[in-house]
C-alpha cells in the first residue's frame, strides 16, 4: 500500500495535511536566507531537505512568500543571471530575532516529519505490511497473556533482537545517493 495512502487512512507517520501553520512558511524562508541568499528553486530545495522530504514546497506557495517577504522589507532581491536571489534584510534578522523560539518549534516538527518521510520512498514500503503484522501479532500475543511479564519480556526481547539484526543490516548496506525529482527550472 502506498505509504501516503496508508497514513491518510489513520495509519501512522503525518498524514497529507498542511505541513506549516500560518506564517510559518514565510518565517522558514527568512530563516533560510539568514543561512544564505538564494533565488525561488533554490529555497524550495533547501526547504525540502531541512524537512526530510516530508515536505515539499510548492511554487505556488512560495514565490507569492518571497514577493510578500519583499513587500514587508524583510528581504532585498538582487537580479544574478536572470534570476531573484533573494537576501535578508536587516528587518528580516529582526524578524528572526523576535519569533526564534517558533522557529525552533517549526524545525523540531520538520525533524519529526522528516524521520516519516522515508515511508514514502516505494522501497521502504513494501515492508510496511510485514512491520505492522509483527506489531500486531506481538500486541495480540500479550493481549490474549492479559499481560503476563513473562510474555511481556518474551516479546520485548523478540522484537530488540529484530531491530539489532535490521540495524546491522542497515550498518553493511551500500548507501546511494538521495533519489530526487527533477524541478524545471525558473
Amino acid at each position: 500500500m502506498n505509504p501516503r495512502r496508508f497514513a491518510e487512512f489513520g495509519g501512522f507517520g503525518p498524514g497529507p495535511g498542511r505541513f506549516f501553520g500560518p506564517g510559518e512558511l514565510r518565517l522558514a524562508l527568512l530563516a533560510l536566507l539568514d543561512e544564505q541568499p538564494g533565488h525561488g528553486y533554490d529555497l524550495m530545495s533547501r526547504l525540502e531537505d531541512r524537512c526530510g522530504g516530508a515536505y515539499r514546497p510548492s511554487a505556488g506557495a512560495v514565490y507569492p512568500t518571497l514577493q510578500q517577504l519583499e513587500d514587508e522589507g524583510l528581504a532585498t532581491v538582487e537580479t544574478d543571471s536572470g534570476r531573484k536571489v533573494f537576501h535578508l534584510s536587516a528587518a528580516g534578522r529582526d524578524e528572526i530575532r523576535e519569533h526564534e523560539a517558533q522557529l525552533e518549534r517549526i524545525w523540531a516538527r520538520a525533524t519529526r516529519r522528516g524521520e516519516w518521510g522515508m515511508f514514502r520512498d516505494p522501497d521502504a514500503a513494501e515492508i510496511l505490511g510485514p512491520a505492522l503484522r509483527l506489531f500486531k501479532t506481538a500486541a495480540a500475543t500479550i493481549a490474549h497473556a492479559h499481560g503476563d511479564p513473562t510474555v511481556v519480556e518474551q516479546v520485548r526481547d523478540i522484537i530488540v533482537a529484530a531491530t539489532r539484526e535490521i540495524e546491522d543490516v542497515d550498518a553493511d548496506a551500500p548507501r546511494h545517493p538521495r533519489r530526487r525529482r527533477r524541478r524545471p527550472r525558473e
